[in-house]
């Protein structure tokens, strides 16, 4: 009689370093019994994984969550509940899809932001069984995560709780409830000093929209506590309602422990003209920057800084410069950044920004003067020197802002004049420049701008190119035309007979192109009107979801 030891059962980490390994370079720490090792293997694999299965002791039960919280907004109309799932479920169904043609259906993905903003308008709340995708696009896609979180309101936060993939929406939340008011002076101050960071920044950023100078003082009570990111992130705050009474605040920030913090306190302190900081940078920028009378005519001379020393860096110049710049023109530019606008008139023969900028400037140094006054524009929100530096939109002269520059001193104009500017370079220059120039403007777009974009996809089209040359302002087309231009569009959706020496196929893409912008138009249109549909009179029947969360504890 033969008697055949039982070897032992293996461990699951002998299984799988000899799985990892493989049976040819490893035997297999079980009895094969005639069979292939890679068989026995994962024969011994499997009656594991059972064992282990079947072992495992019930957990204990976790206590029943809270039930969520009420929201007292309005339900969404049937029609705008019914095309948010559209959109949302387009969202997932369009994930996986290639880069190919578009055709010319709308693309619901880029329509779901402009949707989520007007809802929020309306005031309306989420439908709660919504809730789950609509966080769920909004981790896919950080820039949906404001408005998805104000349309799904205190209940989004309650269910991102229960979810760590929707933990996103905690960071930059009160975890869904109300601030302390003004009339709570002990509820505003326990929760700053107890309360997370996400909580103590909203209470100070609200309390800031109501009563700067109560905001300041809360954030001078535990300033020197506060560790340094903390820091930097509360003096952000104080940029809303930003006064003069804010600067000995922020003088007292220039000594700061950390360079971020002391770079943003000056750069405050430059927005603010009248600032003591300003007033020393204008007296620097005085020193290296001239009007010369003496050589046939004005010219601006420069003289840029020999060294950058102790007191210029406590008032926020960094000392060292980027690769590729040299020291003294980055300490030019810093200074000439953050010296005010107004005092460049006395400098310079009481002349306004548009005879200043108009001005030659010796040795080469136009270009760095000039990008210093543009960063200067759009600091202090000063319209005329944006308007001077930016020149004709029709012809620009060589004194004009570079094309990189012209969108931030755009957006330092009124919004009527900045799409007045961006039509008439469109209709001088077409559209091969005008995409980033676009982005600043209001939507949706101003009638003239509307049109001016209009005829130059139009004359881009008789030309015979491709349209996906122009894709990107054809998709902003898309989501900043007025709807009510539609019909007036409804013309060009036709295929055009192909010019001599067009590119093959090319009217046909225009064609598919317009279709899908005039279709998107009218999309927009209809959700327009859904979402100023009266909701209904009362709400719908809870969902499974709801009375879940309203079960007793």
């Amino acid at each position: 009689m033969t008697i055949t030891a039982e070897l032992p059962s293996p461990s699951w980490e002998e299984l799988v370093t000899a799985a990892l390994l493989g049976t040819d370079r490893r035997t297999p720490p079980v009895d094969a019994r005639g069979r292939e090792p890679a068989v026995a293997l994962l024969d011994a694999a499997a009656v594991s994984t059972l064992r282990r299965r079947a072992g495992l002791r019930p957990a204990v039960a976790l206590p029943r969550p809270a039930a969520a919280p009420e929201d007292v907004r309005p339900p969404l109309p049937p029609a705008a509940r019914r095309r948010l799932a559209t959109l949302l479920a387009d969202r997932v169904a369009g994930s996986g899809s290639g880069g190919g043609r578009r055709g010319a259906a709308p693309d619901l993905t880029e329509l779901l932001p402009q949707w989520l903003a007007a809802a929020n308008r309306h005031g309306y709340q989420a439908p709660a069984e919504l809730l789950p995708a609509l966080l769920d696009a909004a981790r896919a896609r950080s820039d949906l995560r404001p408005e998805a979180l104000c349309l799904g309101g205190p209940r989004a936060l309650w269910l991102a709780r229960l979810n760590p993939d929707w933990k996103f929406a905690l960071r930059g939340s009160t975890g869904g409830s109300a601030l302390p008011g003004a009339d709570e002076p002990a509820a505003v101050r326990r929760l700053w000093e107890e309360g997370l960071f996400a909580e103590r920044a909203a209470l100070l950023t609200a309390l800031r929209r109501r009563d700067p100078a109560a905001a300041l003082a809360l954030l001078g009570s535990t300033w020197s506590s506060e560790r340094a990111e903390d820091r930097l992130m509360f003096l952000d705050s104080l940029r809303s309602g930003l006064s003069g009474a804010d600067e000995p605040f922020l003088e007292r920030a220039l000594s700061d422990r950390s360079r971020n913090v002391r770079a943003t306190a000056a750069e405050l302190l430059s927005a603010l003209p009248g600032s003591a900081l300003a007033a020393r940078m204008a007296e620097r920028a005085a020193s290296c920057v001239s009007l010369d009378r003496t050589s046939g005519g004005p010219l601006i001379t420069v003289e840029a800084p020999h060294e950058c020393d102790a007191a210029m860096q406590r008032d926020g110049i960094v000392p060292k410069p980027p690769s590729g710049r040299g020291e003294r023109a980055w300490w030019l530019g810093q200074l000439v950044e953050a010296t005010p606008l107004s005092s460049w008139r006395g400098r310079f023969g009481d002349r306004g920004p548009e005879e200043i900028v108009a001005l030659p400037v010796a040795d080469d140094w136009q270009a760095e003067l000039h990008a210093a006054w543009c960063r200067a524009a759009v600091r202090q929100r000063d319209g005329e020197w944006s308007r001077a530096l930016l020149g004709s939109p029709s012809s620009p002269s060589a004194a004009s802002a570079p094309l990189g520059d012209r969108a931030k001193l755009l957006s330092a104009l009124p919004a009527a004049e900045r799409a007045a500017w961006v039509a008439e370079f469109i209709a001088a220059h077409g559209l091969s420049e005008a995409f980033q120039i676009l982005g600043v403007c209001a939507v949706p777009w101003a009638e003239p701008l509307g049109r001016a974009v209009v005829d130059a996809l139009d004359i881009a089209r008789d030309a015979g190119s491709y349209p996906w040359s122009f894709s990107g302002v054809m998709g902003l087309a898309e989501r900043c035309l007025d709807p009510a231009q539609a019909d007036r569009l409804e013309m060009l959706t036709a295929t055009p007979d192909e010019p001599e020496g067009a590119s093959p196929g090319a009217g046909g893409y225009w064609s598919e192109a317009f279709q899908r912008l005039v279709g998107t138009l009218r999309l927009r249109a209809t959700m327009r009107r859904e979402l100023e549909a009266p909701p209904p009179l009362a709400p719908p029947a809870p969902s499974r979801f709801e009375l879940l969360s309203r079960l007793p504890e």
